[in-house]
């Protein structure tokens, strides 16, 4: 069995990045004068940012406006962002099994380790500015063997890369979405990982 290495998604997965990424979105409304439904695009987070940004830009204006946004995150998207239940514990108990802890993300790099920096969450790896089949690609550099993830392309990353995907309900998709996107399992949120992550080590172990 291969050493215990476990990926987790960043927004909506290990961090509740809404608040910080809506008041981002409202400074750049302010800044652009281009009208972003903040609580909107917050509700659908997991694509990469020019995706949402397209949404409300015109097709000349989504790199400006993707700049504009990256510049602005830090001063207020960081302080706002708050742990998902279970995030710490579920951090610990990858350690407590001797393994080591990646994070795979939509969202670029640097941001990303703005957020476990104020956090205080100590990762081995992080990749960033990544989504769907980018993120398998990285799974397999980092020799994942299990992948966390909200959002369907999570599950998809997982199943390119060839380890179990492990689904938590707290981001835009459904437990059926999830499933159907090929979770193997599907918690409603991390407070329940360490459990599952006992009976999936096992279920491997009996193989």
């Amino acid at each position: 069995m291969p050493a215990l290495t476990v990926g987790f998604d960043l927004d909506m997965t290990l961090v509740d990045s809404r608040p910080g990424i809506a008041a981002a979105f409202r400074a750049l409304t302010a800044q652009t004068g281009v009208s972003v439904d903040a609580d909107l695009a917050v509700s659908r987070l997991g694509p990469p940012l020019r995706t949402e940004i397209a949404h409300w830009f015109p097709p000349e204006r989504v790199e400006s406006a993707v700049r504009a946004y990256r510049e602005l995150y830090p001063a207020y998207a960081i302080t706002p962002t708050v742990p998902m239940s279970g995030a710490r514990e579920a951090i610990e108990a990858v350690r407590a099994r001797g393994g080591r802890v990646l994070v795979v993300t939509a969202k670029m790099g640097g941001l990303a380790r703005l957020h476990l920096e104020h956090l205080g969450f100590t990762v081995d790896e992080l990749a960033g500015d990544l989504f769907a089949e980018q993120k398998a690609t990285a799974l397999r550099e980092h020799g994942a063997t299990h992948y966390v993830g909200d959002h369907v392309a999570d599950m998809v990353a997982a199943g390119i890369a060839g380890v179990p995907g492990i689904g938590v309900a707290t981001g835009p998709c459904s437990p059926d979405e999830l499933r159907a996107a090929g979770a193997e399992v599907v918690l409603d949120d991390l407070t329940g990982f360490p459990g599952a992550l006992d009976g999936m080590i096992q279920l491997a172990l009996e193989q």
